[in-house]
């Protein structure tokens, strides 16, 4: 009996026998099954703890014991929303924000009755928002943003009665915007921007949410006028209506925003004149109406407040700018450019300011340039261009040592340019050219270390080019034309290893051409014209691989033209009017080239209408006779050999089963072989890659050249009476759009298309050929160790320029639509060209016609989320691929892997670095660690180009800004305000026009 007694004391005051998880700590434990924890973020989830409030992310009332907060953010979650959290009665805030949970939201949801906050956003929720989330009587904060929600509004979110925040930013919702939102009369935010929504007007109902303190609809394609309405919204503080197709006048209710301190409609259709009254908005910092038809005059109340920021670029405003705006205590942005604005900037502009940035470009301003701009000295931005502002660059600037863009084209300035304005040592771009400067460039400019471009053409520039400029190691262009340089070509020039873009002509430059330039591997662009040169041409410039215009006509060289600068792919190249002799290189002994080696005494003879002299004629005279001595002969043997070639011909035809005599070539650049060359190339010896769209050949010319040619597969389409392919066709082969993107481009990063040749059956593509292919079949293949990191750099650098090409300066844009790194080619010198443009899409043909494309174009790994469900195309698609290949440098990984499960590189890469200390395993263990900060950085560009949110991507043009300049830390062009992103101004407009 004492026995059993003691057994049973035993058994109920052991801890470790009587202590079991509780109820909520079970529910708990099945949540952690139901989902996929790669990165064990619930490993402290014990079964055999008594209560769950210890376990990581999980908090609880402090006296009930209860848990009523669970916090999952930024666990790399996946799986389907685990609803047996609603199981826990007191839970009042959940969090899965920044996880890949990727299935519907369950209308069960309102069984979790206390949550008074709901944060889901940045997630894969697919399919309709659940109407059920009304029915959750707390419910004061709902995030959904950043998932794939798709169909309407619920109609039942009218309903709500504490509801504050509403935000469905960046999903895929396409119904219209339901007025009964303007029932919600708690709500402080509404978030909606970045939706295909149906074209929609604001409800006027808006209006009645007299507690909104955030309105946010971004791109949410908005019609219509602006509800007047909105004047009643007193307590509104941020007011986003850009990017939009609104129309009409804005309403003058808007200057009864009492309380707002940012109105942004940039980018809409909005028409007449800026509303009186904005002198009662007190607290209004920032104004943006840029990109609208806004006309009339800039108020001078407007002026008058504190603003910070002032945008209203674009537009159709008249008059002066109020001298009110330079008393402005906190302005740092002022965007004025393209309008029809007058008059002189006032005087003390920046002197009570911290003036960042300043663009009053394409305007009719006039008078002098306000010498107080950088009084504090923070001014980063300075451009005026295309204006009549006179007189000299004031002295002030050349204290202004955070200036890193000038630009004043096309205006009537004067003077010399002070000696210290050339050296200012953040500097990246000094554009100078169309003005009567005078003076010459001082040597001081050697401090400015890190200026990329030099525009000075067109000025009365004179003097010797010092040879300082040799110290610009990150120079990329220099253009000095029509100018009045005097002395010998700077010798240091030759140090430039950045340069692409070489424009000196029409000057008195003089002295020889400079021998040693095996530094300019990226010269593209040669322009030495029109100046007193001698000596003869280097024979060392047939090493300049890239360069592909030459001009030194107008000049005094002599001697003969070298026979290695047939080594160059040249696109147009002039010799003519020097003193050149001897015999011209046989690839352009051709009289498609005569025009370019007019005026050389020494070369008269060599082509038909070469020399056009009376001297000519004479010698044309003496050697008839002998001509037609020959002629005869010469007939009896041509006809002969004629017979005989027509003969070969057939048997070659009949041997390769290819009718050449109905093959059509159409070229895209002086050619030195002719189709037949390349038919009889065409050997399954010669495949160098086998792809959806064709073969592709290697064909080695008679001149020793080598070409790629891209042979199509044969397709055929069966067409009905309407005139439309029939359902079933076979798709396009991207021939005709490889013909019309390439045939036109002229782009050192852009490869080449030589020609195409094209018979009934079959098409061709003859493109220059890149020696080491593909980025792709390289980087992860067995020589991928062969890419080191400052080469991996370089192929970014090269490919961003291409790409920035196309969406920049290509008029209109072109979209790639198939970035990825096998389309990513590699010269001899590891030089990239982007290439395979078979999907490209012209940006402005999409905007016209359809909104979005009919199929998917791209590669598994590269396509943008956004493009993958809406087919809507645009550059931001393209940034995103490209995105993708940087991972790829980085890492040296696929962009598809079995060691990623159901991920991808982006969230691969996304999911290691939100560890802590983990870098290090995401950078590829081949690259030298002496490269860590600068891989980093590229890595973070990366990730830039990859985020979700389109809106988010930089701009080509930005992505190469941070590529050459890589040692600079950029200025971050957003900021979260109230729980969004509120962009500080648009950064593909901040440099509007071409530097060029």
């Amino acid at each position: 009996m004492l026995l059993l007694l003691y057994f049973f004391f035993f058994l109920f005051s052991s801890p470790s026998l009587i202590l079991c998880l509780n109820q909520e700590g079970l529910y708990l434990q099945r949540v952690k099954l139901s989902l996929d924890d790669p990165d064990l973020f619930l490993a402290n989830w014990n079964e055999r703890d008594d209560t769950p409030c210890l376990w990581k992310g999980i908090s609880c009332n402090s006296v009930t014991r209860s848990v009523n907060s669970v916090d999952l953010s930024s666990a790399n979650l996946a799986g389907s929303f685990p609803i047996h959290l609603c199981r826990l009665k007191n839970l009042s805030f959940l969090s899965l924000y920044d996880n890949a949970i990727n299935s519907s939201l369950p209308v069960d949801i309102s069984t979790c009755q206390n949550l008074q906050h709901l944060d889901l956003g940045q997630n894969f929720f697919v399919g309709p928002i659940p109407s059920a989330l009304a029915d959750i009587p707390p419910l004061q904060h709902l995030d959904l943003s950043g998932n794939n929600f798709s169909g309407n509004i619920p109609t039942s979110f009218g309903s709500f009665r504490q509801l504050e925040v509403l935000s469905l930013v960046g999903n895929l919702l396409d119904g219209t915007i339901p007025p009964v939102l303007g029932n919600i009369s708690t709500l402080k935010q509404l978030n909606l921007s970045y939706n295909p929504f149906t074209p929609s007007q604001i409800p006027s109902e808006f209006g009645s949410l007299s507690s909104l303190e955030i309105l946010w609809m971004t791109d949410c394609n908005l019609v219509g006028e602006i509800p007047n309405s909105f004047g009643k919204l007193s307590k509104l503080i941020d007011l986003d209506l850009a990017v939009n197709n609104l129309n009409g006048p804005i309403p003058e209710s808007i200057t009864e925003l009492s309380s707002v301190v940012q109105i942004e409609l940039y980018k809409n259709s909005l028409s007449g004149e800026l509303p009186k009254g904005f002198a009662k908005l007190k607290t209004l910092r920032r104004f943006d109406v840029a990109m609208n038809h806004l006309q009339g005059l800039v108020p001078v109340e407007l002026c008058e407040l504190p603003l910070e920021s002032l945008n209203l670029y674009e537009n159709r405003f008249t008059g002066i700018l109020p001298k009110s705006i330079s008393k402005s205590p906190n302005l740092y942005e002022l965007r004025l450019f393209k309008n029809l604005l007058t008059g002189d900037l006032p005087s003390d502009l920046g002197k009570n300011s911290p003036l960042q940035w300043i663009d009053v470009s394409e305007n009719k301003f006039y008078g002098k340039i306000p010498a107080s701009l950088c009084e504090h000295g923070v001014l980063e931005e300075l451009l005026l261009i295309y204006n009549s502002f006179s007189g000299t660059i004031p002295d002030q600037l050349v204290e202004c040592r955070s200036l890193t863009r000038v630009r004043v084209r096309n205006n009537q300035l004067s003077g010399e340019v002070p000696a210290g304005f050339w050296g200012l040592p953040k500097l990246s771009l000094l554009e100078l050219a169309r003005n009567s400067f005078t003076g010459g460039i001082s040597n001081m400019i050697s401090t400015a270390a890190n200026l990329s471009v030099l525009l000075v053409s067109k000025n009365q520039f004179d003097g010797v080019i010092p040879e300082e400029i040799g110290l610009l190691s990150n120079l990329v262009e220099f253009s000095g034309s029509d100018n009045s340089f005097t002395g010998p070509f700077p010798k240091t020039i030759v140090n430039l290893s950045q340069l692409g873009r070489l424009d000196l002509h029409n000057n008195k430059l003089s002295g020889e051409l400079p021998a040693r330039i095996r530094s300019w591997k990226k010269l593209n662009e040669l322009n030495l014209a029109d100046n007193k040169i001698t000596g003869e041409i280097p024979a060392e410039f047939g090493s300049l691989e890239v360069l592909n215009y030459l001009d030194l006509s107008g000049n005094l060289l002599s001697g003969k033209i070298p026979i290695e600068l047939q080594n160059l792919k040249l696109n147009q190249f002039n010799f003519s009017d020097n003193q050149l002799s001897g015999e011209l290189p046989p690839l352009y002994a051709k009289q498609s080239y005569k025009d370019s080696f007019l005026g050389n005494p020494g070369l008269c003879g060599q082509l038909a209408g070469l020399c056009s002299s009376a001297k000519d004629s004479k010698h044309k005279n003496s050697l008839w006779l002998h001509q037609t001595i020959f002629l005869l002969a010469g007939l009896v043997l041509v006809t002969g050999l004629l017979l005989f070639f027509l003969k070969y011909r057939n048997y070659k035809k009949v041997k390769k089963g290819t009718d050449k005599s109905k093959w059509t070539l159409t070229s895209f650049h002086k050619l030195g072989f002719s189709e037949y060359e390349i038919l009889d190339c065409l050997d399954e010896d010669n495949v160098i890659g086998s792809g959806a769209s064709g073969k592709v050949y290697k064909a080695v010319l008679s001149n020793g050249e080598a070409v790629a040619v891209k042979k199509l597969w044969g397709f055929s389409k069966k067409v009905n009476e309407s005139g439309d392919a029939e359902k079933g066709e076979v798709p396009d082969d991207g021939f005709e759009a490889e013909v019309e993107t390439l045939g036109k481009i002229r782009h050192k990063n852009i490869v080449r298309l030589w020609c195409c040749c094209t018979s009934k059956d079959c098409k061709l593509l003859v493109y220059e050929y890149m020696p080491n292919g593909g980025l792709g079949d390289l980087l992860h293949g067995i020589k991928g160790g062969l890419l080191d990191w400052p080469t991996r750099y370089k192929i970014a650098v090269d490919a961003a320029e291409g790409l920035s090409y196309l969406h920049h300066d290509c008029v209109p844009a072109i979209v790639h639509r198939d970035v990825k790194s096998n389309n990513i080619l590699l010269d001899g010198e590891f030089g990239a060209k982007v290439a395979d443009f078979g999907v490209a899409k012209v940006v402005d043909t999409l905007e016209k016609g359809a909104k979005s494309m009919s199929v998917i174009a791209g590669s598994c790994g590269y396509i943008a989320p956004e493009y993958a469900y809406t087919l809507r195309v645009n550059e931001k698609s393209d940034i995103y691929s490209f995105g993708v290949v940087i991972l790829e440098l980085v890492t040296g990984r696929l962009p598809l892997d079995t060691e990623f499960g159901e991920k991808d590189l982006v969230k691969w890469v996304c999911s290691t670095l939100d560890k802590k200390d983990q870098v290090d395993l995401v950078i590829d263990p081949k690259l030298d660690s002496c490269f860590k900060e600068e891989i980093c950085k590229v890595l973070n560009l990366g990730l830039l180009c990859t985020s979700p949110l389109p809106i988010n991507r930089p701009s080509m043009r930005r992505v190469v800004k941070f590529l050459q300049e890589l040692s600079n830390e950029s200025r971050p062009k957003t900021a979260k305000k109230d729980g969004k992103l509120s962009p500080y101004y648009n950064e593909d407009v901040s440099d509007h026009g071409s530097v060029v």
